[in-house]
């Protein structure tokens, strides 16, 4: 294992010193709340000569993405952050980044997205390109935003995966909020991520390649989306190995899904993001009274570890979804959909109940996570009936 130094910093600050520490060579970015301080500490990296990268300052998310699209075709790394309204812009770009199959590594620091403007925590921007072809990490712990930052730059550019990576976390709870963080020194990292050598560069005059072709009616955009489709599965495999690389290397676990108290539970939460802990520690107390409870958390959403969930809640009597964002006139929130749908072929079909909660910032409080247990026994023991999609402490 590597030695480590402990520090106690931001979410956002140890993003930055871990994109520092994997040395882009160029980052294109604007900023937005709560991200900004992401490129903030990242420019005055740049500007003490503690990295050498070419920093673009854009006049836009949708210029900052465009930047990298051409910077990462050229055939460099290239990293960028972004949040909520700002994602939104890039929206047409997430399309050209993954279509032209350029590994651009991009933090994104959730927040919801307008109106009403609201600068605080949801998951609705990272869900709303959830279909844009990146591979998609979620962080519960600044911590979790180091580790997946530096993890993405050996997904992103694993020779058979060649896919954009968004790594997210969960605005001013964890992009904020000063946690204690065990950072891995520069050399190690660099070691691990290694040098970037671009297959396809269009740079690359002695092996010309063709980028961003037209490919109208009778040609191969068909052909392409299929290829995009087995790059996103390939990456399952190479997630699962530079995981476990890098948790021998760090001495931290890692999974496409995080499981607490699973091995015997009767009611499970499924949950994303910084709530995990706030599940857990509910659990933990539930645990001490004898009630059999887990929780599984998502890290990985895209691609989505659908056969490890269905593993991990084959013993359930009851599943509560917890979705920190809309999907307007689907049955439930992404998560939710996602899940219950990872449910399907089980043998035992176990109800699934969607939660709702946390929009905009609203406060998730502990007894917010004891109410779903709660709808979880009685569902398990047949006093009552799953209903529809409940908000989890609206007004």
């Amino acid at each position: 294992m590597a030695t480590q130094k402990t520090v106690s910093a931001t979410g956002n600050a140890v993003v930055a010193d871990a994109m520092r520490q994997c040395k882009p060579d160029v980052v294109a970015a604007y900023p937005i709340t709560p991200q900004t301080t992401i490129v903030e500490e990242f420019a005055g990296f740049v500007a003490k000569g503690r990295v050498h990268t070419e920093y673009v300052t854009v006049e836009s998310e949708h210029s900052a993405m465009s930047a990298c699209v051409g910077a990462s075709a050229a055939g460099a790394r290239v990293m960028t952050a972004t949040s909520s309204q700002g994602l939104a812009l890039m929206w047409e770009e997430l399309h050209i980044a993954s279509g032209m199959r350029l590994p651009i590594i991009m933090a994104n620091a959730n927040r919801a997205l307008s109106a009403p403007i609201n600068i605080h925590c949801d998951h609705g921007d990272a869900m709303g390109a959830r279909d844009a072809g990146w591979v998609m990490l979620f962080a519960e712990t600044a911590q979790e935003a180091y580790d997946n930052t530096i993890m993405a730059t050996r997904i992103a550019e694993n020779p058979d995966v060649l896919l954009p990576v968004m790594s997210c976390l969960d605005g001013f709870i964890t992009t904020h909020s000063i946690d204690r963080v065990d950072v891995l020194d520069d050399e190690t990292v660099s070691d691990f991520v290694g040098e970037y050598v671009p297959k396809n560069a269009l740079l690359d005059i002695d092996q010309p390649v063709t980028h961003g072709a037209f490919a109208g009616l009778g040609g191969p955009f068909f052909e392409f989306k299929r290829a995009q489709r087995d790059a996103i599965e390939r990456s399952r495999d190479v997630i699962k190995k530079v995981g476990a690389e890098y948790s021998e290397l760090s001495g931290r676990p890692f999974g496409v899904i995080e499981t607490w108290g699973m091995e015997d539970a009767e009611l499970a939460i499924v949950v994303i993001g910084s709530t995990a802990g706030n599940a857990r520690h509910v659990a933990r107390q539930l645990r001490a009274d004898g009630k059999k409870v887990g929780v599984v958390k998502v890290r990985v959403f895209r691609p989505f570890p659908y056969a490890e969930l269905a593993a991990a809640l084959s013993g359930v009597k009851a599943v509560a979804v917890m979705d920190r964002a809309e999907s307007f006139g689907a049955e439930g929130g992404p998560l939710f959909l996602e899940v219950r749908s990872a449910l399907y072929d089980a043998e035992n079909r176990v109800p699934v109940v969607g939660y709702i909660y946390g929009l905009g910032g609203s406060d998730v409080r502990l007894d917010l996570i004891e109410r779903v247990y709660s709808d979880l026994s009685d569902i398990a023991t047949g006093t009552a009936q799953p209903g529809g999609l409940v908000y989890l402490g609206a007004r």
